[in-house]
């Protein structure tokens, strides 16, 4: 009993703090306000570049950087050469894309200067398991 009424109490203690804290708002205001936000330029820019392929391009390219990020943890003997230059000569081409189109693509271009780095590292991971496994041999 004695808890019950103690926990209540907090509740309610809790309670009126938000009250002071966050302004007691009806659902007309919040209609309003985002009527108003929807209805501005801006938001019609916003809206119209998160809906475009100039926004959801590059984030579904971000899976290639990222893959490469996760592979410079594994072990060096399962990278290919070939396929890693491929990529690395990929991104540069797209980083020149994604700055000479217009509107400048900055997303596309920090996808791809991600990935041309990473793959550069992979690269260089390469080349350095190639000349120990040479000098092994």
């Amino acid at each position: 009993m004695q808890y019950n009424s103690t926990f209540a109490k907090q509740q309610q203690r809790r309670q009126n703090n938000l009250d002071l804290l966050v302004p007691v708002l009806d659902r007309k205001t919040i209609t309003m306000s985002v009527r108003r936000t929807m209805s501005t330029s801006s938001a019609k820019e916003w809206r119209n570049y998160f809906l475009s392929t100039h926004f959801w391009g590059p984030v579904a390219n971000w899976g290639i950087p990222i893959a490469a990020i996760a592979d410079s943890q594994k072990n060096p003997k399962f990278i290919s050469g070939k396929m890693t230059l491929a990529l690395t000569l990929y991104s540069c081409i797209f980083m020149r894309f994604a700055y000479k189109v217009q509107p400048r693509n900055w997303l596309l271009f920090a996808c791809h200067a991600t990935n041309a780095s990473a793959q550069a590292y992979q690269g260089l991971r390469f080349l350095h398991y190639q000349k120990t496994q040479e000098g092994n041999a």
